[in-house]
């Protein structure tokens, strides 16, 4: 058997943390669904605590990936495909109830799945990271994602309730300006990158 080169670092397995945790995030997904089709209160509060625990294995899974060199092809492709899943699924359930209004879905989501065929075009001339409007869109989205699927209204809150709702408002229309410049700006840095090479 022939000796390792020296310097060779050895690929990461297919089976790791952060692997295992992007397949949970997706299995995840069904389970929020089911949850939240109940439309009980109690069923959608327990919705929205899985749809939590499932964004966090997001940025959870991301981490462990760099810092201990565990980025795989399949991480690459599960990833952002177990990202997608999550926050197309939880905005067509909103939109579903009328917690959402539809174009609101509609722009986050041809936003999302055309940023990231953009990505994928330009991937052989330059990789796309996230910027840092990218991140605060994606801060953004999951908050206001989570404050409406929390039941307010049926929590018995009063006013407190009607002022959760409201707020939960303001932070969806701050998402989608937010997401929509980000866009933009992906398309702008795409155009200039591909007009700086042949």
């Amino acid at each position: 058997m022939g000796a390792d080169k020296p310097g060779a670092v050895a690929p990461a397995p297919l089976l790791n943390i952060a692997n295992v945790l992007t397949i949970i995030r997706i299995l995840l997904v069904p389970v929020f669904v089911w949850l939240f089709l109940r439309g009980d209160t109690t069923s959608q509060l327990i919705a929205t605590f899985v749809f939590m625990a499932a964004a966090a294995t997001d940025q959870l899974d991301g981490h462990l990936a760099r810092s201990r060199g565990l980025i795989t092809d399949f991480g690459k492709i599960a990833d952002p495909i177990a990202d997608k899943a999550l926050v197309i699924s939880a905005l067509l359930l909103l939109s579903a109830t009328g917690l959402v209004p539809w174009w609101v879905t509609i722009v986050i989501i041809v936003r999302e799945l055309g940023i990231t065929l953009l990505r994928f075009v330009m991937i052989r001339r330059s990789v796309m990271a996230a910027s840092r409007g990218g991140k605060i869109k994606t801060v953004l989205q999951l908050l206001f994602i989570t404050l409406m699927l929390v039941p307010w209204l049926g929590l018995g809150l009063g006013g407190v309730g009607e002022t959760m709702v409201l707020i939960a408002t303001v932070v969806m229309y701050a998402a989608v300006a937010v997401t929509v410049v980000t866009g933009l700006e992906y398309c702008f840095s795409a155009w200039r990158i591909a007009r700086s090479q042949p």
